[in-house]
């Protein structure tokens, strides 16, 4: 049997990440040839990766990175089996590696033909496998430019991507605030204005009939009824639609007995809470329109006119699983 040092070890334990105990084995294997050892472990790898190909790689991390001058950004997902992995050390620096490596990809195949010291990404995943013992694949690729960006990244699970039309004085800051809103609040588009009306109308349909279906139950219970609005989208609120609220809150005040001189004072209050009400898809999904997660008076929207003449020009966000 050939006899191996343990300086030996260490080099093939830092060159593939492998056990010492596999490396070790691996060199005896191979009598002492470095290159034939790697190889050995590499094809370990194959065939673990081969008889766990049918496992759900559901765990892992996702991460955010952008490049030294915040105009090209990454946002990627490596899968594994169990959390234990996931939470690994090891684990997440892999996933910060393949994400610099991204940096320079514009497409997942790119990115999967890229070089990671000498094989492929994607050898690079199957070699993994064999040291980790779990399916790891990359399941995500986003890819950002703008003249800025920024990025943020929560505790592994979510991680998002954010560009601006321009760079504007602590753009760091204001990317950061909206990539944190977008991996909190989860939106899907900028504006309202980006909807298809199909889905619109689509949508609100499927709204309304869910709350009358709700409001049937509660009626039964004797408990207070939703309120089901006609609109669920700014993009719905047109000139028509909005004076026509005004009049029919004008004739509610007169109803009511208030003084008309004073209707102006009570009027823009209706008239938001009117929109509020009538505009829930444009907070659950777009971005500019929702209430800015550090200050819920305000809107992202006038958020990022606090900066001066700039825009969102686009945004990216994956999440785990």
């Amino acid at each position: 049997m050939v006899k191996v040092t343990a300086q030996e070890v260490n080099k093939l334990r830092q060159a593939t990440g492998a056990g010492m105990m596999d490396c070790k084995k691996a060199l005896v294997e191979a009598e002492g040839d470095f290159d034939k050892a790697i190889d050995i472990l590499r094809k370990k790898g194959q065939k673990v990766a081969a008889s766990r190909a049918d496992r759900d790689s559901s765990e892992g991390s996702a991460i955010a990175k952008v490049n030294d001058s915040n105009t090209v950004g990454v946002a990627i997902v490596l899968g594994c089996e169990t959390d234990f992995v996931g939470k690994n050390d090891n684990f997440i620096a892999l996933a910060g590696q393949f994400a610099e490596i991204a940096l320079n990809c514009n497409t997942m195949e790119d990115f999967l033909e890229a070089d990671f010291g000498g094989i492929t990404v994607s050898e690079k995943l199957i070699e993994q496998t064999g040291v980790i013992g779990e399916k790891l694949s990359l399941k995500v690729f986003e890819r950002l430019e703008a003249p800025y960006i920024g990025s943020y990244t929560h505790v592994g699970k979510i991680a998002a991507l954010v560009g601006l039309d321009k760079v504007v004085d602590k753009a760091d800051v204001l990317t950061k605030d909206l990539a944190m809103q977008v991996a909190s609040m989860g939106a899907t588009t900028l504006s309202y204005k980006d909807f298809d009306p199909a889905f619109v109308a689509s949508e609100t349909e499927a709204r309304i009939a869910v709350i009358e279906k709700e409001n049937i139950e509660l009626g039964r219970l004797g408990k207070t009824l939703k309120n089901v609005p006609k609109y669920i989208s700014m993009s719905q609120l047109t000139p028509e639609v909005l004076a026509a609220a005004e009049e029919e809150a004008k004739s509610q005040l007169k109803a009511e007995g208030k003084p008309e001189h004073i209707w102006d004072k009570i009027l823009p209050g209706k008239m938001d809470r009117f929109i509020s009400d009538n505009t829930t898809l444009d907070h659950e999904q777009c971005l500019l329109d929702q209430n800015f997660i550090k200050n819920e008076k305000q809107s992202v929207a006038d958020y990022v006119k606090s900066y001066g003449d700039v825009s969102v020009s686009g945004f990216k966000r994956v999440t785990l699983g």
